[in-house]
Order: structure tokens, then sequence, then C-alpha cells
């Protein structure tokens, strides 16, 4: 495995890694909801968990107990 031959400066390597940058994520706006949300993510609101403005889960309602 290849190694340097000659150490490189701190200048040198920071000057390098100042380009390793995280990009800010994409939101997105629902149409149904109005809720902030990241792109291609399902997400919650009010209990429900929605992908793309429909409803994938619904959230429990009131009185519906799970027996078990």
């Amino acid at each position: 495995m290849p190694n340097p031959k000659w150490r490189h400066s701190k200048r040198r390597t920071r000057a390098r890694r100042t380009h390793y940058k995280i990009d800010p994520p994409q939101l997105a706006t629902c149409s149904t909801t109005g809720e902030r949300h990241l792109f291609h993510h399902a997400y919650t609101v009010d209990g429900n968990l929605y992908y793309r403005g429909h409803v994938l889960v619904p959230g429990k309602l009131f009185g519906d107990e799970v027996q078990g």
C-alpha cells in the first residue's frame, strides 16, 4: 500500500479538507398539511404518517384501544 514520501503541512492538509462540506437538507412543504419535511421521506402530523400528501398509516383515534 503506498505511503506518502514526504509529510504534508497542516496548512496543506486543511486547505484540501475545506472542500469537504455537508449540504443542507432539502426541505419540501406538503400541499395537504403544510408541514415541512425532507424530500422522499415519510413524516408524521397529529399521529398520522404521511408520504407525498397521502395518509399511509392513520393515527390511533380516541377510544380505539388495542386489546392484547
